[in-house]
């Protein structure tokens, strides 16, 4: 699986960016996808998953402020991320996995991501 990210950049507080991950290859018929953030100094986190049937979990920092989802035929999933703040700051990654566990606890751990988008920057300045 191959996963290709565009968006990203740069926005003042309060603004909006929107995230696109294009997966292409052997993707999986069950899979969980979506978003981890890694902040400068610290460990990658899961902020948005999204599995084949379209639930989807958002991480406490992003709930209510980040909308997840996804276009099934194109495969690609889309991250809308609006009332930006400086804490969102940092690379994003898109996440592919067969599968998202119960409650989505084994997709949120970085550890047990099988593939990887290159990371892209979201700067959010005051």
């Amino acid at each position: 699986v191959q996963l290709v990210v565009s968006g990203g950049g740069s926005v003042q507080a309060g603004g909006s960016l929107r995230l696109t991950c294009a997966a292409s290859g052997s993707t999986y018929d069950t899979y969980c996808m979506g978003w981890f953030r890694q902040a400068p100094g610290k460990e990658r986190e899961a902020i948005a998953l999204i599995d084949d049937e379209s639930d989807a979990w958002y991480g406490d920092s992003v709930k209510g402020r980040f909308t997840i989802s996804q276009d099934k035929d194109e495969r690609t999933v889309n991250l809308q991320m609006t009332s930006l703040e400086t804490e969102d700051t940092g690379l994003y990654y898109c996440a592919y996995e067969p599968g998202c566990g119960t409650g989505y606890s084994f997709a949120r751990q970085a550890g047990n991501v099988d593939y990887w988008g290159q990371g892209t920057q979201v700067t959010v300045s005051s």
